[in-house]
């Protein structure tokens, strides 16, 4: 007698095909939109909530009775973690967006060392403003993160002859330093890049100290997650204008319309779109394919989410 299939439920038309070789599956299409699951969600296994998910999406899990697992399409999985009911995993989808966010950190921190922003406004009033702008080529970049996403930015900020780039993990290791380092590392480097999950040990992690420790004229670069930077401790580093800074992320986000943020000095704000380009649902769902091939042998995901991590 062949085993009972794991059912799946897929928000997508491109998850429901990317999925549909694995032998094993039953694959169930939902809308994220609507009020009520399909009939399938009384036997659902395994839940994949859509990408970029709210907290509206903890909702779909008390209605999966039989839920085992949450498979996300981002990497992020602070919303999740901690949250769901006892004996239902969690794996996040790390490895799929790594590339196009180290593209964003690329993107971001030449913007505000050429004062690409300062130019564009210029443009605008018909002014030209030639001068001297500052350069990544020589600078010590200092990667607060060491995983895939940290990985991939290193091997784009070679490319651009950056004189040093140090890696920051949570333990130290061959070619990694421990957080703990931070305070005395800080000091040596010109751009600071955040590429660490939010958990309990990240959050609040830029505080007033972090900030006070990075040399005048440094350029911090947020491509994690808002609350791993105390906000107003940042706002009153940008308003001594003694930093620079550049965020994907927020908090808190979305950002009101009247925050001083906004309006800060030496500040390049983006609306979480680092992982937001065409192909994001392809690249998420190639990893999601290999989180569920093992579901379907009856293993745990690779990416099975541990700690916060």
């Amino acid at each position: 007698m062949s085993p009972e299939p794991v059912t799946v439920l897929v928000p997508h038309a491109e998850g429901e095909a990317a999925l549909s070789d694995i032998d094993g599956l039953e694959l169930v299409r939902y809308d994220e939109q609507a009020e009520q699951l399909p009939d399938a969600a009384d036997r659902a296994a395994v839940l994949i909530p859509g990408f970029l998910a709210t907290s509206d999406a903890l909702e779909l899990v008390e209605r999966c009775p039989r839920l085992r697992l949450v498979q996300l399409l981002s990497a992020g999985a602070e919303l999740w973690v901690g949250r769901l009911p006892e004996g239902v995993q969690l794996s996040d989808c790390q490895g799929a967006h790594g590339g196009v966010t180290a593209e964003w950190v690329l993107a971001a921190t030449l913007a505000v060392l050429r004062e690409i922003p300062g130019f564009v406004r210029a443009q605008d009033q018909g002014r030209w403003d030639q001068h001297v702008t500052d350069t990544l080529t020589g600078k010590r970049v200092l990667l607060v993160g060491a995983g895939d996403l940290a990985e991939q930015t290193a091997r784009r900020m070679e490319t651009f002859d950056v004189a040093t780039i140090t890696r920051v993990g949570r333990r130290a290791r061959d070619g990694v330093h421990a957080t703990s380092e931070l305070p005395d590392l800080l000091g040596d480097h010109d751009v600071v890049v955040l590429l660490v999950p939010l958990t309990d040990e990240t959050r609040g992690l830029v505080d007033a100290d972090f900030l006070a420790a990075m040399p005048d004229g440094a350029l911090l670069v947020n491509a994690a997650r808002g609350p791993v930077v105390d906000s107003d401790a940042l706002l009153e580093e940008l308003r001594r204008e003694r930093l620079r800074a550049v965020v994907d992320v927020v908090d808190p986000e979305p950002l009101p319309a009247d925050h001083p943020l906004w309006t800060a000095p030496n500040l390049l704000i983006t609306p979480h779109v680092g992982g937001s380009v065409p192909g994001h649902l392809e690249r998420a769902y190639r990893v999601v394919h290999t989180q569920l091939e093992a579901v379907a042998r009856g293993e745990d995901p690779p990416n099975l989410v541990t700690n916060g991590y």
